[in-house]
């Protein structure tokens, strides 16, 4: 398979319901972007846990996965599992970013999403976000939702044991979730790994992308 990737990367917008979204199903490519490009400006919103000791879990955690970056974190403190019902707050969250915002790249949640939050977040994204490439993140979870990606990022071993590292040492709040453990999220990374002949990779879905062309008479004699 060939890589298509945009044809310049100085801004990265991270987009997450919840503090630990980004990290959990991003945080090999957010590692891997960030040092490939450093001194890349990084911009995260995420739309729940302001105020609270999550706000302070997710600020440490993705300076931890922005090493050498210009980050930029904003939490907002509207209720887990009520983004719907705050369309509102959340829309103007979203425009007021546009306004101030043309990343390169956008990782965001991925559509299909089963829980309600992070497919409310998917959904605003292409509102505000009208002409710039998003990559919809998985997050492995109970409803079973995990749909066949388009798009793959194959991580180094290195790069995936740091990521595992680093939600277990930041997000303390969660180590007592069944799910949120080593094994779930190398097993997802292997997976996906199988399917773009690579150890292991974090995978995506894209809804829309353009695949730019030489311009009339380019590389003619």
């Amino acid at each position: 398979m060939r890589a298509v990737i945009p044809d310049r990367l100085e801004h990265l917008l991270l987009l997450g319901a919840h503090c630990d979204d980004i990290a959990i199903g991003a945080g090999g490519a957010v590692l891997t972007l960030c040092r490939a490009h450093p001194g890349l400006r990084v911009t995260a919103l995420v739309l729940t846990g302001g105020g609270t000791d999550r706000e302070t879990e997710e600020r440490m955690a993705l300076a931890a996965f922005c090493p050498k970056a210009d980050l930029e974190v904003t939490v907002l403190d509207l209720p887990d599992g009520r983004i719907p019902a705050h369309w509102e707050r959340a829309k103007a969250a979203t425009e007021e970013l546009r306004a101030h915002c043309d990343p390169d790249l956008i990782l965001a949640p991925a559509p299909h999403d089963a829980h309600q939050d992070h497919r409310e977040v998917a959904r605003l994204v292409p509102t505000a976000f009208r002409d710039h490439l998003v990559l919809g993140y998985e997050i492995l979870k109970w409803d079973g939702d995990l749909a066949q990606p388009q798009a793959y990022l194959p991580l180094d071993g290195e790069v995936l044991d740091e990521k595992v590292a680093l939600l277990d040492e930041h997000y303390g709040s969660q180590r007592g979730r069944g799910w949120f453990d080593a094994e779930t999220f190398t097993g997802l990374a292997r997976l996906r790994g199988v399917q773009c002949h690579a150890r292991h990779a974090e995978a995506f879905h894209v809804s829309k992308f353009v695949l730019g062309a030489a311009a009339p008479g380019a590389g003619r004699g």
